[in-house]
């Protein structure tokens, strides 16, 4: 079969699998082996795990069915319980994510890069604590920094090891102090070279606008130069243990500073920790911090479409004090949970749409460089967004570059990238349980198209037909 014939069966298939995503909603069957083809969820239910997941796996769909969605949310809240060493065991191989900066420093830049993002991809594959791997994206998101500059390469694997995932469903306070102090943030955004003489507010703005209060969040330009000059001396070590956080009082301004109405007296590096403990608590950051919960979870739009759920969220950051699995368990279990059968539609994120090829379809990969490609093509590679604010979590900002994704779910289909293995055994039925949730519909003229076709060819014109439609590029 030729590549249009290919083609235009696959196209056939993604527009029957339109229609699938309006299909009624699909039954239990009994007495049947458990498989996630054995447990079709209802839609809404379904809809909810391919927010909280990078793609519904056989396991989530059986523990939702039996225990109900709250359930499941409360089990990935408590992570640490959640057995994962299969996952683990798959990340043996790469070093680099693993290493200290100083031992960072005898690798190809690439080489080193390329590992960080498989062991990312890998964990999104595999890992059973899903919930808690969508929440290292999003603070990963929140706190960006590229490895594009300078020596940020050697640091962000440490930053991912000892800022994000620890404190991924921990503390708010706790995490935003790690990133302060983290050597990958100090380069990022300049302020390892943040001195009394020559003051650099980069950090001082970042955190004001994109970590803490939000832009409409009610400081000014004097606030920033005031919290740059509390940060002066926050730097990094260059000899004896280097690339780690120290405080260097020789070049800290010991001066009297007025941050956001308070005067802030000569404290060396209290005056920034006191800060830094006032933003994390303030109000305006929770309100700031839960719309973008809202966002990522539930809507492109939270304070039209969610506003009260918005209101909801940050007060229970903010009376937690930063508690972040308080916070996330009062968002699903009294937002995304009652309104499971009524959720937006919002565009797969090429990060979630990449996973969810792979793990949906049950495939077999080490995280090739293809798929990285595939990732910078579609322009989300990890660890590389440009500007501090982090990739975009809206529809509008992905649905215009389509071809990519034709051309993964076609490679998928076909076992073309070498690192990538699926197993080709469903019919276009269990393919779509498997991809969508739902039966195909019993009556399309798709049926009648794939009639002829060697058996093995259908079966890859149906798989690339699925992930390309628009009924998997949304969640």
């Amino acid at each position: 079969m030729n590549r249009r014939k290919f083609l235009q069966l696959a196209s056939l298939v993604a527009a029957g699998a339109t229609v699938q995503a309006c299909a009624p909603l699909a039954q239990r069957l009994p007495n049947a082996p458990r498989s996630d083809v054995a447990y079709p969820l209802p839609s809404r239910h379904f809809a909810a795990l391919n927010r909280l997941t990078y793609g519904a796996r056989p396991e989530e769909r059986l523990f939702v069915a039996e225990n109900g969605l709250a359930a499941w949310i409360e089990d990935q809240l408590d992570y640490e319980g959640v057995g994962n060493i299969s996952a683990e065991i798959r990340l043996r191989p790469y070093d680099a994510p693993f290493l200290n900066a100083d031992e960072l420093e005898m690798w190809e830049r690439t080489d080193a890069i390329l590992q960080f993002k498989q062991v990312v991809l890998l964990r999104r594959v595999y890992s059973r604590r899903q919930l808690y791997e969508q929440m290292v994206e999003f603070w990963t998101d929140h706190f960006n920094i590229s490895v594009a500059k300078e020596q940020v390469w050697l640091l962000k694997g440490v930053d991912d090891r000892e800022v994000i995932r620890p404190n991924a469903l921990g503390n708010f306070h706790d995490l935003l102090v790690a990133s302060a102090q983290s050597p990958a943030m100090l380069v990022y955004l300049d302020n390892y070279a943040n001195h009394k003489d020559a003051p650099n507010e980069n950090y001082a703005r970042e955190l004001l606008e994109l970590h803490t209060l939000g832009v409409d969040g009610g400081y000014t330009q004097q606030d920033v130069m005031e919290l740059a000059r509390c940060l002066t001396g926050w730097t990094m070590k260059q000899h004896w243990w280097p690339y780690t956080f120290t405080f260097d009082e020789t070049t800290h301004d010991d001066g009297t500073k007025v941050v956001l109405g308070e005067t802030i007296e000569p404290n060396g590096q209290a005056e920034a920790l006191h800060i830094i403990d006032r933003l994390a608590h303030d109000e305006r950051t929770a309100h700031f911090i839960a719309t973008k919960l809202v966002r990522r979870f539930i809507c492109d739009d939270p304070l039209t479409d969610a506003p009260d759920l918005v209101t909801l969220t940050a007060n229970s950051f903010h009376q937690s004090k930063g508690n972040i699995r308080a916070t996330l368990r009062t968002l699903l279990l009294d937002g995304l949970v009652p309104m499971a059968d009524r959720l937006p539609s919002k565009f797969k994120r090429p990060s979630q749409f990449v996973a969810s090829a792979l793990r949906q379809t049950n495939a077999e990969t080490t995280a090739p460089r293809p798929l990285h490609n595939v990732l910078r093509n579609l322009g989300q590679p990890d660890f590389e967004w440009p500007t501090p604010d982090g990739p975009p979590d809206v529809t509008s900002a992905w649905m215009n570059n389509l071809l990519p994704r034709w051309k993964l779910a076609l490679a998928i289909a076909r076992n073309q990238i070498d690192g990538v293995t699926v197993d080709l055994n469903d019919d276009l039925d269990q393919l779509a349980l498997r991809l969508l949730g739902a039966p195909y519909p019993p009556l399309n003229a798709t049926r009648d198209a794939l009639t002829g076709v060697a058996e093995v060819t259908q079966r890859q014109i149906m798989l690339a037909g699925l992930i390309a439609s628009p009924a998997f590029q949304w969640k």
